[in-house]
């Protein structure tokens, strides 16, 4: 059921996504082909603050800080593992693997690249910091407007 938490939830983790992206494409290599990755991340961010924030909203302060910590978690889990199917998919088709289970693989060792390649301290303390806005910015609207 809509309701005004888990819109502002959306909106603000996919804000949150836009901000992430735009930091993680500098610390890509220079050959990488972005295509569809800012709006992919963006549609995730709403799709997380719809279903991981906006539904636990209204049960007070720690729960909203908590909240936005355990969607801004979701968001970067689901981030990561897309892109990392995408590129899986990407090195499939130039007929990379072998069989399927190497392809399985693939994605897990990409994902694990595309881990340490955005653990930086500039982009931690923004997830953070956003995760505690988005939770309580939800909290917020799950107060004043039913």
């Amino acid at each position: 059921m809509p309701t005004a938490a888990r819109l502002v939830a959306a909106a603000s983790l996919a804000v949150l996504a836009y901000v992430i992206s735009g930091m993680v494409m500098p610390l890509m290599p220079e050959s990488t082909d972005f295509g569809y990755f800012i709006p992919v991340n963006i549609v995730l961010g709403l799709a997380c603050g719809w279903l991981v924030i906006g539904p636990r909203a209204g049960r007070g302060t720690t729960a909203a800080i908590n909240n936005g910590l355990t969607g801004v978690f979701v968001l970067m889990l689901w981030g990561v593992g897309v892109q990392a199917i995408n590129e899986m998919v990407r090195l499939a088709m130039r007929n990379r693997y072998d069989d399927a289970f190497e392809a399985i693989v693939a994605v897990f060792q990409i994902g694990a690249e595309y881990v340490v390649i955005i653990a930086t301290v500039q982009i931690g303390v923004t997830l953070v910091i956003g995760a505690v806005i988005c939770g309580l910015l939800t909290e917020y609207a799950s107060r004043h407007w039913k």
